[in-house]
């Protein structure tokens, strides 16, 4: 067998890639229902957003919850989206330097950031840099996420310094999040290609060419989900696929759980190497661009 021919096969003896969830997609239910939710359905592990619930950002009442259900914390979300603002102070340095030390505590070993935003240009200065020291430490690996252009009818708005793009900037590592890509109106799976080795993380949950940021249940939009996966299946990908989807407009408690389930149900077929059905999420509620994030 040739050496191109063995690169071509998908690796059967790689171990299964984690599917986990994102505690922002049972917002605005807090995050002890994510633990819940994530334990009874099978999820392999949690990713914390932390927030305003005081909760995401007491490692104690963590560690309880992780021996309750006994469900691991695998990843942590730094609080740099517009939800959490005031969570941590005004600095985003400090912001970024206390989730690193939250996860190091839990046993996370992946911290999600975004880039700054535009008015933070300070920050944004030294911003690279700054992800380059934190992720010279041992056993923790700081994946910057990849963001959009904010549009409003014909124009776009410069929203992130030093820019939306990850493929543009010098980061160690990214996180691959595929409704983002949807809004910048980029083909995920050809992000694999672009972001290479550097890719450390994956956000899963599907989306369309609209201006907003939808997050919905892979299977439901125009991205290529299912070939995303068995792609990043068949190259041995050693990261988590955490599910990030949004459910805060779920009309019951029984909608919001269908939908979680199905987003797993979804990774877990198109991340098994010798899977032989292919799945179709159910429709769902009609979703609205008023519900998107």
């Amino acid at each position: 067998m040739t050496e191109e021919a063995t690169r071509d096969e998908p690796s059967t003896s790689s171990p299964r890639i984690p599917v986990t969830l994102s505690s922002v997609s049972v917002y605005p239910r807090k995050t002890p229902y994510a633990f819940e939710i994530a334990a009874e359905l099978g999820y392999d592990g949690l990713e914390l957003m932390v927030w305003s619930d005081p909760t995401s950002q007491d490692v104690k009442h963590l560690r309880r919850l992780v021996q309750r259900y006994d469900l691991p914390v695998r990843s942590v979300h730094a609080p740099t989206i517009l939800l959490s603002r005031r969570v941590w102070g005004s600095s985003p340095r400090g912001k970024l330097d206390r989730t690193a030390d939250l996860a190091r505590e839990l046993g996370a070993s992946t911290v999600v950031v975004h880039p700054p935003f535009r008015w933070q240009y300070r920050y944004a200065r030294g911003f690279a840099e700054h992800v380059h020291e934190v992720n010279a430490e041992p056993d923790l690996t700081i994946a910057v996420e990849n963001m959009y252009p904010w549009r409003g009818g014909k124009r776009e708005m410069k929203a992130y310094l030093p820019g939306w793009d990850p493929t543009e900037h010098d980061y160690d590592q990214v996180t691959l999040d595929v409704s983002h890509a949807a809004v910048a109106r980029q083909n995920s799976l050809d992000l694999l290609d672009v972001f290479a080795d550097r890719l450390a993380h994956v956000h899963l949950a599907d989306g369309t060419a609209s201006m907003m940021d939808e997050h919905l249940v892979p299977g439901r939009g125009d991205q290529p989900c299912a070939d995303l996966l068995g792609e990043l299946t068949r190259r041995g990908f050693a990261g988590d696929v955490v599910i990030e989807i949004q459910t805060r407009r779920a009309r019951t408690a029984a909608e919001r759980v269908a939908d979680l389930q199905a987003s797993l149900t979804f990774a877990r077929t198109y991340l098994d190497p010798a899977h032989q059905v292919d799945y179709t999420p159910p429709p769902g509620p009609h979703h609205r661009h008023l519900d998107a994030w």
